[in-house]
């Protein structure tokens, strides 16, 4: 199967170049190429005016070419140096020499860096940069950087956009894969676009729009997650009472707060939008709704059946859905075929059995319902999951989660890492659910997405509920300003309202947030996949 097909590429020395096209288009079956993953089958690659082959990453490595992947490839428990010299010791050893070069870099990129801090005292856009220093200290004037922003409040994307300018200045090219049109517009200096494995335009950012960007991808206007009218009932279906949660800290040898007295009602027909940094008690919230933590104290109900210590194979009986942050680990077997991923949290539900045996055909025949429903672009059921691209394994457990009429659905970023046209296609599933009364917990480090889709509003900080927001008046800055504890309460949308208002610090106990170069503070959090590892290769 062909995943890319006459393809042509110039990204001029010292621009930033954005790669666009919809999921399954080639964009990481071509930076796999360019990186030495894959070899090409016909073609050739020029740099510098130079013809080269990239057979092995050590060869573009050779070559000057670095590449960060979204999933960032950190060890949490060594140093920013560590990480950084880890197998490159050869170049400065891994003392003093080492450090001085890691420290000249990050002065003349202004990235900011401390080399003696742990990873895994890191917020994202910190892990960030030492991704980006780890390709620079190996020599790289070519940097790839897949969906650099997916898990980016605005304050840190714009911080990232001023690194790309600095990075530009020297003379450095950057290639900037992203879905999100906005940004490609505001930081690219030249933008090539994919579609279906080909080349279908090359153009500069002051002669497109995100309109015609999105038609030149999907062939489609650029979809909008507003909801319209409100479709909230007076019904509660999830209440969840003063949730605490407390976790090991093997590093100190202590127990830290990560849920410190959550309480929340979402009811029949309502999204509840819970905004906040990634690594302030997020997933955690997540997990002890869906049984894998068993929370210290405080309730969990589902329509009025208690829920607090119930398994999850219950909870899922009694009628939740949910789309996990991370696809690859948490949603999918990647080696197994479409109809059985199909099965995976379902198992004793019809279609897929019968009593207590399964039904492989009842499996098989929803699972081609689901595929053409969602869209789900792939040569057949009997294929991996790990054939599809990211966006197509998006939309299956979309599907999969959809299909059991769930009373309430955790979408945990649910569109991390598809296409406009995916996009489209999963926020037209949760507003119709919606309007059949749906109960939504959505988290989402898209605001525009989580802003647009939700009906209610709450931001979690440090483990602890601390601001309510208005939908209809918030912007995404005022958001992520709450988000970095920048204000508590009631955010109306209005500057002069969304202040400190005595934002509640952490719970004795509780991990306090490193201070970042920035001064922002921003707690810890790894990254979530959400890329297109698989983009291109034939579905």
């Amino acid at each position: 199967m062909v995943a890319n097909r006459d393809i042509h590429l110039e990204a001029r020395r010292g621009t930033v170049h954005a790669l666009c096209g919809e999921n399954g288009a080639g964009k990481s079956t071509l930076m796999k190429i360019l990186y030495g993953m894959q070899k090409p089958d016909e073609g050739t690659i020029e740099l510098d005016g130079e013809q080269v082959e990239l057979n092995t990453p050590a060869d573009a490595i050779a070559r000057g070419i670095g590449m960060v992947h979204q999933h960032f490839m950190l060890a949490d428990n060594l140093t920013v140096l560590e990480n950084i010299v880890l197998g490159a010791e050869k170049l400065h050893g891994l003392g003093a020499a080492a450090r001085r070069r890691i420290e000249e870099l990050s002065r003349t990129y202004g990235l900011g860096v401390r080399t003696e801090a742990r990873v895994e005292e890191l917020g994202v856009a910190d892990r960030q940069r030492v991704e980006i220093l780890k390709v620079l200290y190996r020599g790289a004037r070519t940097l790839i950087l897949d969906e650099p922003t997916a898990v980016l409040v605005p304050q840190e994307v714009d911080a990232l956009f001023e690194n790309l300018r600095e990075l530009k200045s020297e003379g450095l090219t950057v290639i900037f894969i992203s879905h999100k049109l906005g940004e490609v517009l505001s930081v690219a200096d030249d933008i090539t676009v994919l579609r279906r494995g080909t080349t279908v335009s090359s153009v500069r950012p002051e002669e497109t729009s995100r309109r015609e960007l999105a038609e030149l991808m999907v062939g489609s206007e650029l979809p909008s997650p507003q909801t319209g009218e409100s479709t909230v009932t007076t019904t509660p279906v999830l209440r969840v009472d003063d949730l605490r949660l407390t976790v090991a800290d093997t590093a100190n040898a202590v127990r830290r707060t990560v849920l410190d007295g959550i309480s929340l009602t979402i009811h029949r027909g309502e999204v509840l939008g819970l905004a906040g940094v990634e690594g302030n008690g997020q997933s955690e919230l997540v997990e002890a709704i869906m049984g894998l933590l068993d929370p210290d104290g405080g309730t969990v109900t589902l329509d009025g059946a208690e829920l607090t210590h119930a398994s999850t194979r219950s909870r899922r009986e009694a009628g939740i859905g949910y789309i996990p942050e991370d696809r690859h680990r948490q949603a999918l077997l990647l080696e197994a075929p479409l109809w059985e991923n199909r099965i995976l949290g379902h198992v004793t539900q019809r279609p897929n059995s019968r009593g207590a045996l399964l039904d492989p055909a009842g499996a098989r025949a929803d699972t081609e319902r689901i595929v053409a429903e969602y869209d789900v672009r792939t040569p057949g059921i009997e294929v991996t999951a790990a054939s599809l691209s990211g966006g197509n394994q998006q939309k299956l457990v979309v599907g999969r989660e959809m299909s059991h009429d769930p009373k309430l659905l955790i979408a945990a970023h649910p569109t991390r890492g598809v296409d406009v046209g995916a996009q489209a296609q999963i926020w037209e599933q949760i507003r119709e659910a919606r309007r059949e009364g749906l109960a939504v917990l959505l988290i989402s480090a898209d605001l525009d997405e989580l802003i647009g889709l939700s009906d209610t509003l709450r931001v979690m900080y440090r483990g602890q509920l601390v601001a309510d927001a208005d939908p209809a008046t918030i912007t995404p800055e005022e958001l992520g300003g709450a988000m970095t504890g920048a204000a508590s309460g009631h955010l109306t949308g209005d500057e002069d309202h969304a202040t400190e208002t005595g934002t509640p610090g952490p719970a004795s106990g509780a991990a306090e947030a490193p201070d970042t170069p920035d001064g922002r503070g921003t707690p810890g959090g790894s990254a979530d996949d959400g890329d297109d590892s698989k983009d291109g290769d034939g579905a």
